[in-house]
């Protein structure tokens, strides 16, 4: 009793009545509704729902394509806004032209468009393997594993790949046998628009490819893009597609009386104008006397006069340049018995330069013996229809060349351009890397069998995950005999036990037919670079979506609306001042 008659018991029961108070006081005082962190125009997905949305997104993306990869592929046909189309069986090709608007969807033509500038081939197979390895992953994603698991197993499967596939399956090619190397780039071109030309079309991929090779100290150089141009002229067969030694361009001579054939000619190359140099900016001239005028047009003459007197000093049978010539040069050019042509492009001069020895100069008044090109064998001007076609062929060991492309319509060349860049890739791959794999799904299966063996001694919860890439694996072989209509479950089961079995890693699906064959005895392989990047990209591709448990998408402002609401309140503001 005496305790609680204290006076510092009191106090202390009055102090905890008046913060009871002030905290009540508070509580009433905080809003009930949701505290909003982003803007209201902002949608945010988070968890679960978003690993199942980029699920759902990849296997849609693979889907679409689906039915492109192998020899009985189907070609899509796509329109695009400006009213033009696309025929093509090309994965790439495909996601380019299609509009998407999930992030995931965008990722995924992301990665096709990265497997086509690495390898060039592959784009179709590397979006099926990545919409399936997102499809395996689903399961555990259900069943509240972490990502993080599931990617780590990933990870170490992806190494087994990599290791398996070039330690136990590839096999080394000599580059200088021209039959194996025809093989691997014939097993491109059978999935192709131009199956029906493989022949031709491999000859004209390999050719090519060898043609530009550049050694240099050890190193070696392939460079197609730059140095290997397909001129699409439509008219006439398949057939009459060639590989030219030396370069051919759109172009006419610039007078009637210049010659348009010349035998062993002597090459000029200039990225300068042969003509009076105008003013960068508005040029004004105070006349004085009646006789300036004149004047003037005689220093223009002399000018000129005096720039292909420089050029006339070395000799040449034919000057190129990348800029304009004007009327008073080709006069002089064509007195000296000189073929000119003007306004070439710069990659085209630069593969002329490569192909006839000629160094490309800037100032004619520069110009010496050693910068004249003598490595062409042959210049001559031909007309396809109503335009006319430089050619300048036979060069001595050119390191670029022209592939003269004709067919029936625009659409069909531009299928046959794609098809042929695929199988030059392949060409440079196997001449960079000369290993192979086996193909028609072979490499799959011996994969998926060696991980499935492997998973086994995977300690804990990883062992699922990792298994689960050996079955993605499969889906290879099983899209191949859908394609060509066979029977799946059998063909596959019957696959699986022949790879069990053991030493029999080569056997594949045959995708004319849908049977189980030895692709070593078929012939079809495919470039190591080209399936280690498959695996590669697909495999991360599927981790880094896997590893995103949050999306944040809102509406930007036009860019004219923040410009539009400063002036509309500068008004006011000059209204208070």
């Amino acid at each position: 009793n005496e305790c609680f008659e204290s006076s510092g018991f009191r106090w202390a029961c009055g102090y905890l009545v008046t913060a009871f108070e002030a905290f009540v006081v508070r509580m009433m005082e905080v809003p009930r509704g949701p505290i909003l962190v982003l803007k209201e125009q902002t949608k945010r997905e988070v968890g679960y729902k978003v690993q199942r949305s980029n699920v759902q997104a990849a296997k849609t993306i693979a889907d679409v394509i689906r039915t492109c990869l192998g020899p009985r592929s189907m070609l899509k046909m796509l329109m695009d806004p400006m009213g033009g189309i696309v025929m093509t069986n090309d994965g790439n090709a495909i996601l380019r032209e299609i509009t998407v608007e999930h992030p995931a969807a965008k990722t995924l033509i992301e990665v096709s468009r990265t497997q086509d500038e690495e390898v060039g081939d592959g784009t179709t197979s590397v979006i099926i393997l990545a919409g399936e390895m997102m499809s395996v992953a689903e399961p555990f994603l259900n069943q509240q594993m972490h990502p993080t698991v599931i990617i780590a197993a990933f990870r170490q499967a992806l190494d087994d790949i990599l290791i398996v596939a070039r330690d136990q399956l590839s096999v080394e090619i000599d580059v200088n046998d021209r039959d194996s190397i025809l093989k691997i780039i014939q097993s491109c071109v059978q999935t192709k628009f131009i199956s029906g030309w493989s022949e031709l079309a491999c000859q004209i991929a390999l050719d090519a490819v060898k043609t530009v090779v550049l050694e240099d100290n050890g190193r070696r150089e392939i460079d197609i893009k730059r140095y290997a141009k397909v001129e699409m002229i439509p008219g006439g067969a398949i057939e009459d597609s060639r590989v030219l030694t030396g370069v051919m361009l759109n172009k006419d001579v610039t007078h009637s009386k210049m010659r348009r054939r010349i035998e062993k000619p002597r090459i000029v190359l200039l990225d300068c104008t042969l003509e009076f140099k105008k003013g960068e900016s508005q040029t004004d001239l105070e006349l004085s006397k009646d006789m300036d005028f004149n004047h003037i047009l005689q220093l223009e003459e002399t000018y000129v006069r005096e720039m292909c007197g420089h050029l006339i000093a070395v000799k040449p049978d034919l000057v190129i340049t990348e800029k304009g010539l004007s009327d008073l040069a080709s006069h002089f050019l064509v007195k000296n018995n000189i073929s000119a042509i003007r306004r070439v492009r710069k990659s085209d001069n630069n593969r002329i330069a490569r192909a006839t020895g000629a160094t490309i100069v800037n100032r004619p008044d520069e110009l010496r013996e050693e910068d004249v090109g003598t490595g062409c064998g042959l210049f001559e001007i031909t007309k396809f229809g109503d335009e006319y076609f430089t050619y300048l062929i036979e060069c001595q060991d050119p390191k670029a060349c022209t592939i003269l492309l004709r067919g029936a319509s625009k659409d069909i060349l531009k299928e046959v351009d794609r098809n042929l860049n695929d199988a030059m890739n392949v060409a440079r791959n196997v001449l960079i890397d000369p290993y192979m794999l086996p193909g028609g799904g072979a490499t799959e299966m011996a994969l998926s069998c060696a991980l499935t063996e492997k998973a086994k001694s995977v300690p804990g919860v990883h062992q699922w995950p990792y298994q689960a890439v050996a079955k993605a694996l499969e889906v290879i072989p099983q899209t191949l005999i859908q394609n060509c209509g066979g029977n799946t479950i059998r063909t596959l089961t019957a696959l699986r036990a022949k790879h069990a079995a053991g030493g029999c890693s080569s056997w594949g699906v045959d995708g004319v037919k849908g049977t189980i064959v030895d692709m070593a005895v078929l012939g079809v392989w495919d470039p190591l670079s080209v399936k280690l990047q498959s695996f590669k990209t697909a495999i991360e591709t599927a981790i880094l979506l896997l590893r995103i448990d949050d999306i944040v998408s809102g509406t930007k402002k036009a860019s004219g609306e923040p410009k539009q609401q400063a002036k509309e309140e500068q008004p006011e503001k000059g209204a208070e001042d």
